[in-house]
């Protein structure tokens, strides 16, 4: 969804411009700057492996002293050592040479190939052109977005307006992301920017329970990056929100990067298809979230769903084999809202039809009912194609 003139909160201003990072070409370096501090807090990869960005974003966050956010893709800054750390702080030291502020106040997130040094050079020049070409307007939006992207196929952005009470509030997101996705954050990055006023206690956790009901339950194939990082930036001013309304705003919150994070799962390297997992009966949310995501994790299942294949013994037993606990005789399941297995056994289902029906839709509803309790999860991943594998195959080379 793109921005227009009123979806975009107020504080913030946006660049992405080209410095030659990418052999293509293409767009590579973004930059987002607030008008004046503002709270923000992260999520990042769980990846005993980090990027530096991630490292030093981690040292940084929660703040309520936020100025920048600087992005450079084509070059993930990931097993680089010291160099690499030093490389990450002085992304930040320039831009806030140019903006005037404490480079503290500054976070860097960057994607691509990993165990390569920057071209300083280059990101220091396109750092200097960005901060000269920073605008509020839609077009200045969408340029940032693009410049965050590697293999994405589109660009990723929500963009909306709510009313909470008396305010309006609005929400403006990016992201990139299309191949190693993985639930506990992976090569994705994405910044959620609101007017909303949010306090430093608080912005936290909101951005978990976002995150934990949308991008960790999303998966193209199951690997979880060295990047990935989610922010956070609230620019609202006067008293943060409190009670309902911070109630309000989380749920509405949880919707757009819901939205965002299907996005990715969409534009899975490769994928034809997605899979909209429905747990429900489950001994608890956490019981339904891991059997939902061993079903999105399973190359079985993301194979026939490619295929078009209505095989209910992959999914039922990749239930079965979760480190959760499931009634055999109470599973039920149904593929594109046709019941196809009740009670621990198959029924009698047209194949054909409803091959032909997974075959024509995008998005293919799979809802597995496991017992009679409170647990419920949706999670969502693609399919597995042989264009995932073979762009996978020669990515470096």
């Amino acid at each position: 969804m793109d921005a227009t003139e009123d979806n975009l909160p107020a504080g913030f201003r946006f660049a992405g411009v080209t410095c030659g990072i990418k052999a293509s070409g293409k767009s590579d370096l973004s930059l987002i700057v607030t008008d004046h501090p503002v709270t923000a807090a992260g999520v990042y990869t769980k990846n005993q492996i980090v990027a530096a960005p991630v490292t030093l974003c981690r040292s940084r966050t929660p703040t309520n002293k936020l100025r920048a956010v600087v992005t450079n893709s084509g070059n993930a800054n990931a097993c680089t050592g010291d160099q690499g750390m030093a490389d990450a702080r002085s992304m930040c030291d320039e831009v806030a040479k140019r903006i005037g502020c404490d480079p503290e106040a500054v976070l860097v997130m960057s994607t691509g190939v990993i165990g390569r040094p920057l071209p300083m050079e280059k990101i220091t020049a396109g750092i200097d052109m960005a901060s000269k070409e920073l605008a509020s307007d839609p077009p200045a939006f969408v340029r940032a977005a693009e410049a965050i992207r590697t293999t994405d196929a589109e660009r990723k952005t929500v963009t909306r307006a709510i009313q909470i009470g008396q305010r309006t509030i609005k929400f403006a997101a990016m992201a990139k992301g299309a191949g190693m996705i993985a639930p506990n954050m992976a090569t994705m990055l994405a910044v959620m920017m609101t007017d909303a006023p949010l306090s430093a206690e608080s912005i936290k956790d909101v951005l978990t329970e976002a995150a934990d009901c949308s991008f960790n339950r999303v998966s193209v194939d199951g690997h979880t990056s060295t990047n990935d990082s989610l922010l956070l930036l609230a620019s609202g001013q006067g008293d943060p929100l409190v009670g309902d309304e911070l109630l309000q705003f989380q749920s509405h919150i949880n919707e757009v990067a819901i939205a965002l994070a299907k996005q990715l799962v969409e534009d899975g390297e490769g994928a034809v298809h997605t899979m909209w997992i429905q747990v429900r009966g489950a001994a608890n949310t956490d019981a339904a979230a891991t059997i939902a995501k061993t079903i999105a994790a399973s190359p079985l299942v993301k194979t026939a769903i490619t295929g078009g294949d209505p095989n209910w013994g992959r999914i039922v037993s990749a239930a079965g084999y979760s480190d959760a606990k499931i009634e055999p005789t109470k599973t039920s399941l149904k593929i594109c809202g046709e019941e196809i297995y009740r009670g621990g056994t198959p029924i009698p289902f047209d194949a054909k039809s409803l091959s032909a029906k997974m075959r024509a839709n995008k998005e293919v509803p799979i809802e597995l009912t496991v017992g009679e309790g409170a647990g419920a999860a949706d999670y969502w991943s693609s399919d597995l194609t042989c264009d995932y594998v073979r762009f996978n195959s020669e990515y470096t080379t």
